[in-house]
C-alpha cells in the first residue's frame, strides 16, 4: 500500500489517490490542486470543467512571479489567476480515479468532499539544449507527485428543540 503523508481519521469513510512523477509543472499544479480543498467532489469537478472553458480562473497564491492579472481572480481574493489546462485535465483524471476507489468501497459520491491535497516535487529530469558558441545548457523539465483524499461527511445532527435539563 502507498504511503500518505496524511492519515485519515476514519479510513472506512475515505477514498485516496495518488500519482507519482507526473510529467505537469510543479508550481501550476500546487495551485490548481490547493483551489479545491474543501469543496465537494461535484463541485470541484465542476469548476475544473470552467477553468478549461475559461469561465473560472486557477488563483496564483503562490509561485506568482511574473503570473499576469486577471478580473476572475477577485473570486477568490486574489489579483493573479491563470488556466492552466495539464494540470487541471490531470487533477482532474486524479478525481475519477479517487471517486471510482469511493465507489468501490461503498461510499456515496455525492457525499464526498476533498478534506486533504498535497503536491510535492518529483525529481528533475535532465536534458540539454544547444547554445550559441558551441556551449550547452540545462534543459530541465519540473514533475510532481499528487495526492488526495476524499472524505464523506457526516450527515447534519438537528438541533434539539429545548436545553437539556440538569
Amino acid at each position: 500500500m502507498p504511503n500518505y503523508s496524511k492519515k485519515p481519521q476514519v479510513t472506512s469513510k475515505t477514498s485516496k489517490a495518488k500519482i507519482s512523477d507526473l510529467k505537469v509543472h510543479y508550481k501550476n499544479t500546487f495551485n490548481t490542486a490547493n483551489a479545491i480543498k474543501d469543496m465537494t467532489l461535484k463541485q470541484a469537478q465542476q469548476y475544473y470543467r470552467q477553468v478549461l472553458t475559461k469561465t473560472r480562473c486557477v488563483p496564483f497564491r503562490r509561485y506568482a512571479g511574473k503570473v499576469g492579472r486577471t478580473a476572475q481572480a477577485k473570486e477568490w481574493g486574489v489579483v493573479k489567476g491563470r488556466w492552466p489546462r495539464k494540470s487541471v485535465a490531470a487533477v482532474m483524471d486524479l478525481l475519477k480515479n479517487a471517486e471510482a476507489n469511493a465507489v468501490a468501497k461503498g461510499l456515496d459520491p455525492k457525499k464526498l468532499t476533498v478534506s486533504h491535497v498535497q503536491v510535492d516535487q518529483a525529481p528533475r529530469t535532465r536534458r540539454r539544449t544547444f547554445r550559441a558558441h558551441g556551449r550547452i545548457g540545462p534543459f530541465m523539465c519540473s514533475p510532481c507527485h499528487i495526492q488526495l483524499q476524499l472524505t464523506e461527511r457526516k450527515s447534519a445532527v438537528p438541533k434539539p428543540s429545548s436545553a437539556p435539563k440538569h
